[in-house]
């Protein structure tokens, strides 16, 4: 089996990765830069990342121009990390159609932060065309440090998250898939834009 890993930089999805490669899943992993936002600290990360998983692939998106639109509209800027995470997950089925994956995997956690209550996992769903794997939906945050230090992932995950650079002061921790629908076409992230995943 081939998954496409959402790799950020932080703890949960590295952590992820290992269970996954622990259990003979080959990985590409799918990294989102936001760039021109920010610098490319966060790719430097996510390579060092894959280098200590021994995930043989990174492919990255610039998608900090895109995003960029959503705070212009209010009801839309609620739903930031949901926004955000459908374009992931479409950007993943893309390039898991060019490489032959069947799954998406993501270090997502069951009510960790906003976009991962149990209404908005439901939301996000909707935007993927492949099985979404969850090794850590159950896990606590506890319990995911412990694993990020005992695999050596835990000091490259340390620093700041990049992701929550545009999102809102109060992100919606619940959702209806209709109106996260709306709020999307308005900003232009209803369709898969022009983003081009590349290796580095």
């Amino acid at each position: 089996m081939k998954a496409v890993l959402l790799l950020s930089g932080g703890f949960d999805s590295p952590v992820a990765g290992r269970m996954l490669l622990r259990q003979g899943v080959e990985l590409e992993a799918l990294h989102a830069s936001f760039e021109p936002v920010t610098d490319d600290a966060s790719v430097t990360k996510a390579k060092e990342l894959c280098r200590l998983l021994g995930i043989k692939r990174l492919w990255v998106a610039k998608i900090g121009e895109h995003l960029g639109r959503v705070p212009h509209d209010a009801e839309a800027h609620r739903y930031y990390f949901l926004l955000q995470k459908r374009l992931l997950y479409r950007l993943a089925d893309a390039l898991a159609d060019e490489v032959g994956a069947d799954a998406i995997a993501t270090g997502e956690n069951l009510a960790q932060v906003s976009s991962q209550t149990l209404p908005n996992l439901v939301t996000l769903e909707g935007a993927a065309r492949r099985p979404l794997v969850r090794p850590l939906l159950g896990l606590d945050k506890a319990d995911i440090l412990r694993l990020a230090k005992e695999w050596g992932t835990y000091e490259t995950s340390v620093g700041p998250e990049l992701c929550d650079l545009l999102g809102p002061r109060f992100p919606a921790t619940t959702s209806k898939p209709s109106l996260v629908a709306a709020a999307e076409a308005r900003v232009g992230l209803a369709d898969l834009p022009e983003l081009a995943c590349h290796t580095v």
